[in-house]
């Protein structure tokens, strides 16, 4: 169990590696995380709202052009965060495999999310309700219908039924919201330094149980297409989100 007061020791893996080939030509001298919205780059709108939610860690899982996003944020001082680098290497190893090989910097439950999605979402209660349960994983879900990307889990009466983002089927009407909570023993289901990709796993853990859900309601902004670029950039600049100046307040 986590006590509440330990909410801030809970990091975040972001896995942020891709290479944003959808956004050409803007990415292909910056990685996604450094693509400009509403004035300032995508990573520090993301950082700015988790620290809002109490987070304090953040690992940052990166690939293509990496260096330069922990050139722009450094040890994370400067925004009262601790922020930490795992690379992925020689070869770009999946969103799995960049979990895996930042294993050592994660604790015993960490939060895992994309380095291209804004989730305005009430963290600690998302927290509270794993933290309650024996499950290996929680997936945050939302009611998508199709709307703002396919569809992808079955989620009835408050339990997560099926997940598939490769084999979809109509009864599909949620979607992986992009905000998971893992234990350090599933880390273990990855194989090492082998590109995989995250999805099987929580294809394999909802399958098996050990997976549950929770319902958010709050839709999400992305920047990894440029018509979900666009929608972010008019919803950041919008004053949604916080001035990053407010950050030692």
């Amino acid at each position: 169990m986590i006590k509440q007061q330990g909410y801030s020791d809970v990091c975040v893996a972001l896995l942020a590696g891709g290479l944003a080939t959808r956004l050409r030509p803007i990415t292909e001298r910056i990685p996604k995380a450094l693509v400009e919205v509403a004035g300032r780059p995508f990573i520090d709108h993301q950082l700015a709202l988790l620290r809002r939610n109490g987070i304090r860690r953040v690992v940052l899982c990166l690939g293509y052009l990496g260096e330069q996003v922990q050139q722009h944020l450094g040890d994370g001082a400067a925004i009262g965060m601790q922020l930490e680098y795992s690379f992925d290497g020689e070869r770009l190893l999946g969103t799995g495999g960049a979990l895996r090989r930042a294993a050592a910097l994660l604790g015993d439950v960490y939060w895992v999310m994309y380095g291209d999605s804004y989730l305005d979402i009430d963290y600690q209660a998302v927290l509270s309700h794993f933290t309650t349960s024996q499950a290996l994983g929680l997936m945050t879900v939302l009611h998508n219908g199709n709307r703002w990307d396919s569809s992808n889990v079955v989620f009835r009466d408050g339990q997560l039924v099926r997940y598939n983002k490769h084999a979809r089927t109509p009864d599909m009407e949620y979607i992986d919201y992009g905000a998971a909570l893992l234990r350090r023993d599933v880390l273990e289901r990855i194989p090492a330094d082998q590109t995989y990709d995250l999805a099987d796993l929580y294809t394999a853990l909802v399958d098996e149980g050990q997976m549950i859900g929770y319902e958010v309601t709050q839709r999400f902004y992305e920047i990894g297409t440029p018509s979900g670029l666009e929608e972010a950039q008019e919803y950041l600049g919008q004053g949604q989100e916080s001035e990053v100046r407010s950050q030692n307040s």
